[in-house]
């Protein structure tokens, strides 16, 4: 065998071994009992400690070094340059410390379930502070030298720079706040969903609607979370929903969203399965699949002209008159807290709260017992009312409890991303509304697999939305965009 196919034997291994240990986690979320959460931090500290092994192996430092001469092409130099990028920021991570982020993470996210339900913020607390000690050390090793925060930020967007986003969302939030206020001025205006809604009967419209939006059930599954979430690669990709007697748009849009992840994932070229190609290449590019498949074309007046057929023929009447006034109920702008169940005007500006937070937290700025009165005050001074309890505010997610800094502003890089994709699929397909009003996404979803999806990791994200759309991205066609549908919604 050569060096690089020495090399790319030894990864699939580890790439397996990834993927198990992402199921463990789809397991915790999904149906583990209640008790088993000890010895499940057990079980990924150890399944983190072998994969760590792995990817500070020696060998690799010498299969790369022998294999750069042998990678003949665009394909080869990639794989090599994604294990070269891990196998470096591996090496700099000591193993006992990758163990006991994972440990800490798998105890914490079942304490933060129980401080969300209690509403119990100085409980949970003292653990989020460990976990942020455990990511400073992390972020301290992988930076070099450098900025912590920005090293955090590379695991989940690679090459992207604190100082890069900070530009692009200063030039989002005093439009998108404009656009609000604009809004919320006429918002009680609109119609409202009656009744109640089975979940039952929401878990099998959502089935429908991962079929229709070309997620492959014979590669997945659908099942319940406290926190909707995709799963996995390749041939085996799951997700989950959530459910509320009340609102059935909250299982709905998360389904549709987390089927954007799920059919990135499945659309990969399958010869880069079980390698550094056979993912998607950033969470930015990720989050752009998920928001477009559940903004642009979910909440489009073409589709949920279809959905509200949909809609009356498993609920029966729910108290909207017609297609027209269903989609302005689906994008209804109005006070709430969760940021999942947010609007798409108001949704980025839910990141941009998270963004700021996460930043005061890892630079020591600020300290975990103070999170909830700085999240408190910074969401009056941002939405202009109080929030009342913990599960509203800064334990609504579960992201920092389980070490995930940095990864919230991907969110909006995403939205930013998806607002570029969709102004280029508008010009490929022409005729798209025409579709979508009769439930075919196939001409929507086909354009995305054949121009992001199938690349998987094979190029830089930014290169790959160039490549796409024709252009660098900016967050100016999302803005357009934005402004164009809700200032019809919304007449100033």
């Amino acid at each position: 065998m050569t060096s690089f196919a020495e090399l790319m034997a030894f990864q699939r291994e580890t790439e397996a071994l990834s993927q198990v240990a992402g199921r463990l986690g789809w397991d915790q979320e999904t149906v583990m009992p209640r008790g088993a959460a000890a010895q499940r931090a057990e079980e990924s500290g150890a399944m983190q400690s072998v994969l760590h092994a792995r990817r500070i192996d020696p060998r690799i430092g010498e299969w790369l070094e022998a294999a750069e001469a042998e990678a003949v092409d665009d394909t080869a130099r990639a794989q090599l340059r994604h294990i070269r990028r891990d196998h470096a920021r591996a090496m700099r991570v000591p193993g006992d410390l990758a163990a006991a982020i994972a440990r800490q993470a798998a105890l914490a996210q079942g304490q933060w379930a129980e401080a969300r339900a209690a509403d119990d913020f100085a409980t949970f607390a003292p653990v989020l502070a460990e976990i942020i000690a455990l990511k400073r050390e992390e972020g301290a090793a992988l930076a070099a030298g450098g900025d912590i925060y920005d090293a955090l930020l590379d695991d989940y967007e690679p090459g992207a720079k604190a100082t890069d986003l900070d530009a692009m969302f200063s030039a989002l939030r005093p439009r998108l706040v404009a656009l609000r206020e604009q809004a919320l001025q006429q918002a009680g205006r609109r119609a409202a969903l009656e009744g109640r809604f089975a979940p039952n009967k929401q878990m099998k419209l959502a089935r429908k609607l991962a079929k229709t939006f070309g997620y492959d059930m014979a590669r997945g599954r659908l099942d319940k979370a406290v926190h909707p979430f995709s799963s996995g690669s390749g041939s085996d990709v799951r997700i989950t929903t959530r459910t509320s007697e009340s609102d059935p748009f909250n299982c709905i849009y998360s389904t549709i969203h987390e089927v954007g992840h799920a059919c990135y994932e499945q659309a990969i070229d399958p010869t880069y399965a079980l390698t550094p190609l056979g993912r998607g290449v950033s969470m930015g590019v990720h989050e752009s699949q998920s928001r477009i498949y559940e903004n642009q074309l979910g909440r489009s007046r073409a589709l949920t002209g279809w959905l509200y057929t949909e809609m009356r023929y498993a609920f029966g009447d729910f108290g909207v008159a017609d297609a027209d006034a269903f989609y302005g109920v689906v994008n209804a702008l109005g006070r709430g807290f969760i940021r999942t169940e947010a609007d798409e005007v108001q949704y980025n500006l839910h990141v941009l709260l998270r963004y700021d937070l996460e930043r005061a937290l890892i630079s020591g700025d600020l300290q975990a017992r103070d999170l909830e009165a700085a999240w408190n005050d910074r969401f009056a001074a941002d939405f202009g009312y109080p929030v009342a309890r913990p599960s509203d505010g800064c334990l609504q997610d579960v992201h920092w409890s389980v070490g995930l800094f940095g990864y919230f502003p991907t969110y909006t890089l995403g939205n930013v991303y998806a607002g570029c994709l969709h102004e280029a699929l508008r010009v490929a397909v022409p005729d798209l509304d025409a579709h979508l009003s009769q439930g075919r996404l196939d001409p929507a979803t086909e354009w995305l697999r054949e121009n992001v999806q199938r690349y998987g990791g094979l190029m830089q994200p930014r290169d790959l939305i160039t490549q796409a759309t024709g252009a660098a991205p900016t967050e100016a066609p999302l803005l357009a965009y934005l402004e164009q549908k809700f200032g019809e919604l919304y007449p100033a």
